[in-house]
């Protein structure tokens, strides 16, 4: 009896937990989506109104319908953001699969170091190296360009692609490579029959992880764009006056922004999940 009590004992504290966690996760995107359909009147009203009395869809159409200045720069920043994501994803994923596989399966000088030099760079905190890219990109006459963010969010982010593919590579066995090379295959050959195929959910974990870091990048965006190459995190910030903060635009763009790594999550999370755990079996 008494072990029966301790039991059910550990599985309510167990859900109770599991309740403030999921409350704590949840209810800044509830509230985010319960502000985007509250009117002006109810999100500065004293109390509060947690549900909505006379919810409106108006700011939503209005981001896709209305030709007003910040929400043309809406769009934009949804075209902008979705260009970069993509191109940054591309990017880090050929270049991190050559690495990768090099620096798992190849022997050359300073292999160890150069791979923690790689590292190093995501231990920089943006904000001390902001101002330094800024003027040189100022002197290169790149500011306000998305494919400069693309090179830019890529050299961040593909050190940690290289890191992650590396260690996916490692808990490949050397046996079906070397099995291949006999049978006539080269080592690029081997790579593209053999490693390739059997990392597909390293490569899609990592794939997504690049999309979804730079899709909601933000202080790089905001320094080194001024107006064609604004992202949707730029142009959402800018939904803030000087005089005026418009809570249900910015609680609007926010859901609307929130949409495309909802979605991937979803969809792709046990991808993510699987292709994290192959690789950290290995390092």
């Amino acid at each position: 009896m008494k072990i029966n009590l301790k039991y059910r004992s550990k599985r309510v504290f167990l859900y109770v937990l599991i309740i403030i966690i999921l409350f704590f996760t949840l209810a800044p995107f509830l509230w985010t989506i319960i502000s985007s359909i509250s009117t002006n009147q109810e999100l500065l009203s004293a109390p509060i109104h947690i549900i909505p009395q006379n919810p409106t869809f108006e700011r939503y159409k209005g981001i896709f319908t209305s030709t007003d200045t910040k929400m043309v720069a809406f769009k934009r920043g949804i075209i902008n953001s979705s260009i970069i994501a993509c191109g940054v994803t591309v990017l880090c994923l050929v270049i991190g699969t050559f690495a990768g596989y090099a620096f798992a399966r190849l022997n050359f000088p300073r292999k160890n170091m150069t791979l923690q030099v790689f590292l190093f760079t995501n231990m920089i905190p943006p904000i001390v190296i902001i101002i330094a890219i800024y003027f040189i990109f100022s002197k290169l006459k790149l500011l306000d360009s998305v494919f400069s963010l693309i090179f830019l969010y890529s050299s961040f982010i593909l050190p940690f692609i290289i890191w992650m593919m590396r260690s996916y590579f490692l808990t490949i066995p050397k046996d079906l490579e070397e099995a291949a090379m006999i049978d006539g295959c080269t080592r690029i050959g081997a790579l593209f029959r053999i490693m390739i195929p059997l990392s597909t959910p390293g490569l899609v974990a990592n794939g997504i992880l690049a999309f979804l870091m730079s899709w909601e990048e933000f202080l790089f965006a905001l320094i080194l764009t001024t107006d064609k190459a604004k992202t949707i995190t730029v142009a959402i910030a800018e939904f803030t006056g000087k005089q005026y903060v418009d809570y249900g635009m910015m609680a609007t763009g926010g859901v609307v922004g929130a949409i495309v790594p909802v979605l991937i999550t979803l969809i792709f999370g046990k991808y993510i999940i699987k292709g994290l755990t192959s690789g950290a079996v290995k390092g």
